[in-house]
């Protein structure tokens, strides 16, 4: 009996994580349990001080129910950690994902990187203790990051590998002696944009990572589609590329060599080399934050160069896009990640791809949006790990 209410406890808690407000009678609707069993649970959540009363429902025509939401002032908390292959961002939540703490980030470069895992340890410890947060009041650690996630095993096989002995979610556990929960960047970006962004209430969608790389998360039947071991998403590896660049993953045709911010960078860069004028000359001379992030800003304030190479990029994606298009017939395309900074931009050139290779009929009922999340997406999927998968103490 004592394991059903827990589930029940645990099913609440994470309705009201996500949905905000809501009455007894709604969660009751949700859960598809008695209105009698939500109040006594809810009873609990109250007297623990996860749950405060919000205020009343709107009116239907008879009595206003009571709604209740999480208390945002009990210290309770979630460090999000958002890593991507050069820089790692931390944030700690409350438990309606405001930051209690300013966000952090720092250079940490995964790619042949030995000192990688300490560095990250030791930059979280930090982050904790500049937080003034206690240990006992953190209930997780969700870390979102690239490369091959089995979040059963708690494995990265692409990055953090040179223990043979433990898997990196059991290091992590070990060294900073809190839960810790991983999962790929780009899942944990759709599981946000299901959540809280441009993919809550749908069942099939799906969400694109642009960043250094290409990532992407498949939403189906309302749930985050993860493959027969966890790897379904390896969108940028897709051999649609026309060049024989050698990709990271060692093959050769690969999408991302030519449709990620990586690849803007270096065609803008090889574009000033040949003598193309473009504010991105002195932004790239005396970096004062990733190249990434100067083209973006670049490409936002109308420099034409910086328009030009992600346009391309965007329109490369924009073909693989298609093709994902007749295998899935989605209900939405979400682009978010640290792309989606760069705005209406993107739409363009992804649009003309999706008209120029993809079957009309497949298409004409298939929204395309960019994420108002952002470049928050990923921490906000991080903190939702923690959310999904910690236990509520008594």
């Amino acid at each position: 009996m004592k394991l059903r209410q827990d589930h029940l406890k645990k099913a609440i808690f994470k309705l009201l994580y996500y949905n905000g407000a809501l009455s007894v009678a709604e969660l009751s609707m949700h859960t598809n349990k008695s209105v009698p069993n939500i109040t006594s649970v809810m009873g609990g959540l109250l007297k623990d001080g996860y749950a405060i009363e919000h205020g009343l429902a709107p009116s239907t025509g008879g009595r206003r129910a009571v709604t209740y939401r999480l208390n945002k002032k009990v210290k309770v908390y979630s460090i999000a950690v958002a890593m991507d292959q050069f820089i790692t961002r931390v944030v700690v939540y409350n438990l309606a994902n405001e930051a209690v703490y300013p966000e952090t980030a720092f250079s940490l470069p995964l790619q042949d990187n030995p000192d990688a895992f300490q560095q990250l340890c030791t930059a979280i410890d930090r982050y904790i203790a500049a937080a003034n947060v206690k240990r006992e009041s953190i209930i997780g650690v969700g870390i979102a990051m690239p490369g091959f996630i089995d979040i059963e095993k708690g494995v990265n096989a692409s990055f953090f590998t040179d223990d043979d002995h433990l898997g990196l979610r059991d290091r992590l556990i070990q060294r900073l002696g809190l839960p810790v929960y991983i999962e790929n960047d780009s899942s944990a970006i759709a599981i946000a944009e299901l959540n809280f962004g441009a993919a809550k209430g749908m069942r099939d969608v799906m969400v694109v990572n642009m960043g250094w790389g290409i990532g992407l998360g498949m939403i189906v039947n309302g749930s985050l589609f993860r493959g027969h071991n966890g790897y379904a998403g390896e969108f940028s590896h897709i051999p649609l590329s026309h060049s024989n660049k050698l990709c990271s993953c060692g093959k050769r045709g690969c999408m991302e060599v030519d449709a990620s911010l990586l690849v803007a960078v270096e065609n803008a860069k090889q574009a000033i080399a040949e003598g193309t004028t473009s504010s991105l000359q002195q932004l790239f001379a005396a970096p004062t934050k990733s190249e990434g992030d100067h083209l973006i800003d670049a490409a936002r304030k109308g420099d034409q160069l910086a328009i030009t190479a992600i346009s391309d990029a965007a329109f490369m994606m924009g073909k693989g896009i298609a093709t994902l298009i007749h295998i899935m017939n989605p209900e939405r395309i979400v682009l978010s990640g640290r792309g989606a900074a760069i705005g209406k931009l993107l739409l363009t050139p992804v649009q003309r791809a999706i008209n120029e290779f993809c079957i009309p009929k497949l298409v004409e009922n298939t929204s395309m949006v960019v994420s108002k999340l952002g470049y928050q997406a990923e921490l906000l999927g991080a903190a939702s790990l923690v959310v999904e998968n910690s236990h509520l103490k008594e």
